[in-house]
């Protein structure tokens, strides 16, 4: 499966490639937001076992800054009836590309993929949880909505926000 060319800037996601193992090795998540998310090379053992997760990298300047992993059914089944939906999980950025808009820049990019990638999901779903704010605010600014599902995480409420695509 070919990358999604960015619509602007220089942020393209792709799906994880053995080329880019080195890069995120050095992956750094602070221990706040580590809490919250799982670390890349973790999530790609599991979706080394379990093939319904596809790993997805976050390019800044042709370089790995992000992951997170799109989970089918089986991820799906957990949190909604829609067997058309996606999980969007362990989503991260590199601690080193903060504060560039890559987040939002592949957040943007996110439902294209997902139509082009997969072509048969009518929508996106994640669990934030409730006290990361920071990632609540960035996934609504970029269009998820948040329609008052709640499930138990295993740090505390999670918030179930929805993307049609």
């Amino acid at each position: 499966m070919k990358s999604l060319p960015a619509q602007s800037g220089t942020v393209v996601l792709d799906f994880y490639k053995p080329e880019y193992k080195a890069e995120l090795e050095n992956y750094f998540l602070p221990i706040d937001q580590l809490k919250y998310s799982g670390m890349p090379l973790d999530a790609i053992q599991k979706c080394e076992i379990e093939e319904d997760r596809y790993p997805i990298v976050v390019l800044y300047n042709n370089k790995p800054a992000g992951f997170f992993v799109l989970h089918v059914w089986e991820g799906v089944r957990q949190y909604s009836d829609n067997k058309d939906a996606i999980l969007l999980r362990a989503y991260s950025v590199n601690a080193s590309c903060q504060g560039k808009g890559i987040a939002k820049k592949s957040l943007l990019l996110l439902p294209s993929f997902v139509k082009k990638h997969f072509p048969t999901k009518n929508e996106i779903i994640l669990c934030v949880n409730h006290k990361n704010i920071a990632a609540q605010n960035v996934y609504l600014k970029c269009g998820f909505k948040d329609k008052g599902i709640r499930v138990m995480g295993s740090i505390g409420e999670m918030f179930l926000f929805h993307m049609d695509v």
